[in-house]
């Protein structure tokens, strides 16, 4: 390859195979304006296999003893931005919800990624529910986000949305080697449970029900079609009274599903 940092072009018949590769694992249609992305996230794989073009290595992707790597490109395709208490006042309403609230509680953070978010919520649940009987389950696509947030270890910059105090009492700040870096401590750590899970896929029978849901900028990649099944697979899910929270710049206007808007973009189980 002629430079490691600059992608080759990646052509109309190989940018239409990585969607369907890429909807075939996830359900999820990377729109035209993605292929940049794509490109640049494919690179250093390319790179690895020395290889000069996308053709090469679609044609790599297509001998069955590389499952393992076709893994790697959904992964790498599928965009895990994420941080601690994003979308802040989804926190703060969760948290006002709870305080009021003395019965177990069950949370699930459907698309996890490296676990900001589960473990966001589990503070949240730690500080406000009373009677501590809370649970999480952190689940995603991806094995490599969520072997990272089973170590629950993160950079400190990550702490730059706590609320007050929280840092100090929910994590264990680094020495030495690990200077810069906190980790979230043992006792939230072992009360979250993490899991692959494919939401566009059947859900697995033996999940039960929740009481808190989030799915939180996720239903930006599909179309409306499948956004209502995979909202309808997740309040099946809620119990009633049970809340679902999505992004902020994400709609579920329209879908048939039995919810009512309580907050921007929290909803309540009917």
């Amino acid at each position: 390859m002629s430079s490691e940092l600059t992608p080759p072009p990646l052509g109309d018949s190989e940018f239409r195979r990585l969607q369907k590769l890429m909807a075939d694992a996830s359900g999820i249609v990377l729109a035209p304006n993605k292929r940049p992305l794509m490109a640049e996230r494919l690179t250093q794989r390319l790179h690895h296999y020395r290889l000069d073009n996308y053709a090469d290595y679609l044609r790599l992707l297509d001998q069955p003893p590389n499952l393992n790597e076709r893994r790697l490109v959904v992964e790498l395709l599928i965009s895990n931005e994420t941080y601690f208490f994003r979308e802040h006042p989804h926190f703060d309403y969760l948290g006002s919800w709870l305080a009021a609230r003395q019965a177990p509680l069950k949370c699930w953070s459907a698309a996890c990624s490296s676990g900001e978010e589960a473990y966001s919520l589990a503070m949240v649940a730690q500080e406000h529910l009373h009677n501590g009987d809370w649970s999480v389950l952190a689940s995603d696509l991806s094995l490599s986000v969520l072997e990272k947030a089973g170590d629950g270890i993160y950079n400190m910059a990550q702490a730059k949305y706590f609320p007050q105090g929280w840092l100090h009492r929910h994590c264990l700040s680094g020495s030495g080697d690990m200077s810069g870096y906190f980790r979230v401590q043992a006792v939230l750590r072992e009360r979250v449970s993490l899991r692959q899970i494919n939401i566009v896929r059947p859900l697995p029978d033996d999940l039960g029900l929740f009481d808190v849901i989030f799915l939180r900028n996720v239903l930006i990649y599909f179309n409306n079609e499948e956004k209502q099944r995979i909202v309808q697979r997740l309040v099946s899910q809620l119990r009633p009274g049970g809340l679902l929270f999505i992004g902020h710049a994400e709609s579920i206007h329209g879908l048939d599903v039995p919810v009512r808007l309580l907050s921007p973009a929290v909803y309540e189980r009917l």
